[in-house]
């Protein structure tokens, strides 16, 4: 073999190498981007860029500026209850009292807590509150001032972060909402300005301040972790509890309610109100009240001493309280502002003012958050397709057909929500009026007559239909205490009731 055939040999096999090389490394390096990049398929609308302000962001997280704002307007309230009889159910000198209470009675007179007395000691408590206005209204929970019942602590006092201590007033309260608005007397006081509950995201920041455990004024931080929380605590202090919480995972510890939920611009979006504590305390679940429902029910506490609800006229489809995406509508009010808009049962209630409903209990606390005689736009779905609406709320809650049917029906008579005017007439807040007793029914075998209006149910005052069916709801297989009055008569009437047990 010449030479020069030799080295051509060489040469084209040197080629036919590195040709090899090149093409494995550019195939392999597709297959690379392929796996990383998915080829040619598009990202999302939604993918989030966390390069963007979030994790990839070359500058810290810093909260300095949002606790500089917030914890000046933050302030320590402790209660004092004091101590006082609770029963007196044995007497002291009969056949129950014992020689023991006799030396008792006779060494400390009749104001010693023996003879079958029971005393309740002086109760101290504490939480949080924060102040909205430099003249010095606060907002905290009601729990935080309550006494225990229908009252309120015999001393509240307010402690500001630069210690200096105030005595506080009571301006209103409001247990379907657990709020409570209190006063003390100051000037150019530290405070904080509302922010949008309705803005709030999953996931943003949010810090949590108060003084829990009666420590010095705490900050937290965590993040958003769900909205519209029904836990059904606030049962416990009201027949008709509004729950709508913003659920988030800021350390919140007793002592800590009534304190401010913020965002990173140092504006409150909710009061902190309740944890999720099977060991009572944090166990990583925390719930505050949404602003906008708190600035509806300050702002009425504050002018009127009370709050006045508006109504929509709906009721839940009771079957469908979980089901997410929407409000179901069971029944629709007579003459209320959803039947003036024409939403009808069975309509989802998707909307109210472009804010989402994603569940019943959104829809209340955001209807809880206007006022009577708003007028809102509502989009709801039936039988497939949207709808937009506008009403106007309405002060009046309204009769439900199918709502005084049932409790009608287990109660076996005719029932109908009294009148304004019969209410004035008789000098009542409102009642049902039994209109007609069905043979055979369970008031048939009482005592009362057709005509009565029942204004209470074991203590628990009745405006309506709708509120004789929650206060009937539990009550099953016990007797129950109705009490009412006949128009034109005098005094209050009491009929026993027996209810049955269902099966």
């Amino acid at each position: 073999m010449k030479w020069k055939q030799v080295m051509l040999i060489v040469a084209i096999s040197a080629v036919s190498a590195i040709g090899s090389v090149l093409l494995y490394n550019n195939f392999n390096s597709k297959k690379v981007s392929y796996a990383i990049q998915n080829g040619d398929v598009k990202i999302p609308a939604n993918y989030a860029g966390f390069t963007e302000n979030g994790f990839g962001s070359s500058e810290p997280i810093d909260f300095t500026k949002t606790a500089a704002a917030a914890v000046p307007a933050v302030v320590h309230i402790k209660t004092k209850i004091a101590a006082k009889k609770i029963s007196n159910q044995l007497p002291r000198n009969g056949r129950n009292s014992s020689p023991l209470d006799d030396m008792f009675q006779r060494f400390f007179g009749d104001d010693w807590g023996g003879g079958g007395q029971m005393m309740q000691p002086e109760q101290r408590a504490s939480g949080s509150g924060v102040i909205i206005s430099q003249d010095g209204y606060i907002v905290t929970n009601n729990h935080v001032v309550s006494d225990g019942g229908s009252g309120v602590a015999d001393e509240i006092t307010v402690t500001l972060n630069n210690k200096k201590t105030y005595k506080a007033k009571v301006i209103g309260r409001d247990a379907s909402t657990d709020l409570a608005v209190l006063k003390i007397d100051g000037n150019n006081l530290p405070f904080l300005l509302y922010g949008n509950s309705d803005n709030v995201k999953l996931g943003q920041w949010a810090l949590a301040v108060g003084y829990p455990f009666s420590l010095e004024t705490t900050v937290t931080a965590g993040i958003i972790s769900a909205k519209g929380r029904n836990i059904g605590i606030n049962s416990q202090q009201s027949k008709t509890p509004i729950e709508s919480f913003i659920q988030t995972d800021a350390a919140v510890n007793p002592g800590n309610s009534g304190g401010p939920l913020v965002n990173t611009d140092g504006q409150v979006i909710g009061i902190n109100s309740a944890i999720y504590a099977p060991n009572g305390t944090y166990a990583g679940y925390s719930f505050a009240i949404p602003v906008n429902l708190v600035k509806k029910v300050v702002n009425d506490l504050i002018k009127y001493g009370d709050v006045k609800r508006p109504y929509l006229g709906v009721s839940a489809d009771q079957d469908k309280m979980d089901e997410g995406n929407g409000a179901y509508v069971g029944d629709v009010a007579k003459e209320g502002a959803a039947a003036a808009m024409g939403l009808k049962k069975g309509d989802i209630i998707t909307k109210v003012n472009d804010v989402p409903v994603n569940s019943w209990t959104e829809l209340q606390a955001t209807i809880s958050s206007y006022n009577a005689g708003d007028k809102i736009t509502i989009s709801y779905k039936r039988d497939g397709k949207d709808y937009n609406g506008s009403t106007t709320l309405t002060a009046k809650q309204g009769t439900y057909d199918a709502v005084a049917s049932n409790v009608g029906t287990k109660l076996g008579a005719e029932l109908e929500t009294v009148s304004k005017a019969t209410a004035q007439k008789n000098d009542i807040e409102g009642g049902v009026v039994v209109k007609k007793i069905t043979a055979g029914g369970p008031f048939s075998k009482t005592k009362m007559e057709a005509g009565f209006i029942i204004t209470s149910v074991n203590g628990i005052d009745i405006n309506s239909v709708d509120d004789l069916t929650q206060a009937m709801r539990s009550l099953r297989g016990e007797t129950v205490q109705l009490e009412g009055i006949y128009p034109g008569y005098m005094g209050v009437y009491r009929y026993p009731l027996v209810m049955q047990s269902e099966e």
